[in-house]
């Protein structure tokens, strides 16, 4: 790879570690909020409506931003970051948010009732708005990212997340804690008023409902930058673009949280809520893989854009790919190497799903590589293929749950999206080698996944031990893992020079 390809990736890993550093950080505090939830709430079923309301919210927000982000950047990029796309992108979004937190607003009890949550029909109107307003900040967002505004980008997300943590913290942890507790000083008697048992679990709608809120208003500044007129035949267009990347983003967010819908409708009614607030407080176990790639995602997608007119894009493309699999094989060996410990981040009455963790690992890192895979078809906007492969991992995501579920409970709703992941990564490759060839190396990039399950299995046998040694096997698989990396890439190094 020539040298301004090597500064190119540098600039690539800088922009991600910027995106990171606010995901990683963010999502990390946010993560304490799982063992805040699962703690405070003793029974799965409480964390059961979280998840079946967050996963609600994933469909929805990818209807209501209807592949537009994706359409912003093809557009700016073709027309010379035309101002008038970003003015089309942000009305468009717009007015469809507002037509649909009109009408859940209108609707709520209908669709509390139809949820099965009659008694909550709030729960229903405080989710809308944040979907509505997350849809309404995503053009803005996209905006930073184009910019390479990596900065305020972060400092945005962060002070989103941070509010977050805070309402949950003040509503949860200390109006919780001072409305059941008899010992409470006079001095906080106030704090009591902040909870309301009837509102329960509610609150964390409520916190998110806030952070939303604020977020819009300061990206106050990003509105105001829409001075160019909307063009009507502009956004014709960009909606032929992004369309088949609603049916392909819709398809894809089925693969991803469908299963929790359906373990609600398919297990007896008895324990579906608590074996979906098991399943739900595990799969956050998973949080430092997908941490990584939301990272990598938001610094990627423009970067691959701006350098595919490039004469060595497909070797960066490669080269990009293969450094992606290494660290997600370390995030993989690292949570199960350390999940001794880990665990604990949830509830005892949650642990008995941990066993799921290792599959949404492997999980997550397909669908990372399916990621860098579908770069193939957005750039030769040939995007009906993406359409294609969703709806596959749609349909077999589907098939495989209504058959495990009532068999296998979560751990079939687990299996299920690996294979799923699996399969659309592998479809991917094959198809994009015919119309937009990369040179991947497929040997490094099944060999180092191959790797870490290999070295986690090595540990199994030794559970049980004293602590200390324990500790230093697990964490040497690591710096095995790590060793044979440096070896092996710098062996490649050497065979290329």
């Amino acid at each position: 790879m020539s040298a301004a390809g090597a500064g190119l990736l540098g600039k690539l890993v800088g922009q991600t570690a910027i995106y990171g550093l606010s995901t990683v950080v963010g999502r990390l505090l946010n993560y304490l909020l799982v063992p805040l939830y699962t703690y405070q709430f003793t029974d799965p079923a409480d964390f059961g409506v979280v998840t079946e309301f967050y996963a609600y919210a994933s469909l929805l927000n990818v209807v209501l931003t209807y592949g537009m982000e994706t359409a912003f950047f093809n557009f700016s990029a073709k027309r010379g970051r035309n101002p008038a796309v970003y003015s089309t992108a942000l009305l468009s979004l717009g007015l469809s948010s507002a037509l649909f937190l009109a009408f859940l607003t209108l609707n709520a009890q209908p669709l509390a009732d139809a949820l099965r949550h009659p008694e909550h029909p709030q729960y229903v109107l405080w989710m809308a708005w944040v979907i509505g307003l997350d849809a309404l900040t995503a053009i803005p967002f996209a905006r930073l990212r184009e910019q390479q505004r990596a900065g305020r980008f972060a400092l945005l997300k962060t002070l989103n997340i941070l509010v977050n943590i805070g309402g949950n913290l003040l509503f949860l942890g200390l109006g919780k804690w001072a409305f059941e507790s008899d010992t409470v000083p006079a001095w906080l008697g106030w704090a009591a008023t902040l909870y309301d048992p009837q509102i329960g679990i509610g609150y964390v709608f409520i916190a998110n409902l806030v952070a939303s809120a604020v977020t819009l208003l300061l990206l106050a500044p990003e509105f105001l930058q829409a001075r160019a007129r909307p063009e009507l035949a502009l956004w014709r267009q960009m909606l032929v673009y992004a369309l088949p990347l609603l049916l392909a983003g819709l398809a894809g967010m089925v693969n991803e949280t469908m299963d929790r819908i359906l373990l609600k409708h398919l297990l007896p009614a008895q324990v579906a809520m608590q074996q979906l607030g098991i399943y739900g407080a595990c799969y956050k176990i998973s949080i430092l893989m997908s941490i990584f790639i939301q990272a990598f995602r938001y610094a990627a997608e423009p970067f691959f854009f701006a350098q595919y007119r490039q004469a060595d894009a497909r070797v960066l493309y490669a080269l990009v790919m293969r450094w992606f699999v290494i660290a997600c094989s370390f995030i993989f060996l690292a949570v199960m190497a350390n999940i001794a410990w880990v665990q604990y981040f949830v509830g005892a009455s949650y642990r008995e799903g941990l066993a799921v963790v290792p599959i949404l690992l492997l999980a997550n890192l397909c669908l990372g590589v399916f990621f860098n895979l579908s770069i193939w078809y957005k750039l030769t906007e040939q995007t009906r293929f993406g359409t294609y492969l969703a709806l596959w991992g749609a349909a077999l995501t589907l098939v495989l749950n209504f058959w495990w579920i009532p068999r296998l409970g979560y751990m079939g709703a687990a299996w299920a999206t690996l294979i799923c992941y699996a399969s659309m990564a592998l479809l991917s490759y094959l198809l994009g080698q015919k119309y937009f060839a990369v040179p991947y190396d497929l040997g490094r990039l099944l060999g180092y996944p191959l790797l870490a399950v290999l070295l986690y299995a090595c540990l199994l046998p030794i559970e049980g031990l004293a602590p200390a040694p324990e500790l230093a096997l697990r964490n040497g698989a690591l710096a095995a893992f790590l060793g044979m990396v440096f070896l092996l890439e710098r062996k490649r190094r050497r065979s290329n020079a």
